[in-house]
């Protein structure tokens, strides 16, 4: 195995693992900016008000998108042991 081969693993890792955690992190942006721009105009600064709205937010984006994150995840492994011969010099 050749130091292209890591390098491209570990590229592929990284987009797959950014791919799959995007749906969660922009929910949690989204929901956060909008629950702090809520608090700054009607100046309320309750802690639970903060958190509570982003964690049924993210509950409900991954309900949303955990089939297609799964999904991706299962042919990201089966691309990956799929390559295990080539990579071992038998393919």
């Amino acid at each position: 195995m050749d130091s292209n081969a890591v390098l491209d693993i570990g590229l592929q890792g990284l987009v797959i693992a950014a791919k799959l955690s995007a749906p969660i992190l922009v929910t949690a942006l989204v929901v956060g900016f909008a629950v702090s721009l809520l608090q700054s105009i009607t100046q309320i600064q309750e802690v639970t008000l903060s958190f509570v709205p982003k964690a049924i937010a993210v509950c409900l984006a991954l309900l949303v998108a955990g089939h297609w994150m799964i999904s991706e995840m299962v042919a990201f492994t089966h691309q990956m042991f799929e390559k295990i011969p080539s990579l071992l010099g038998g393919g």
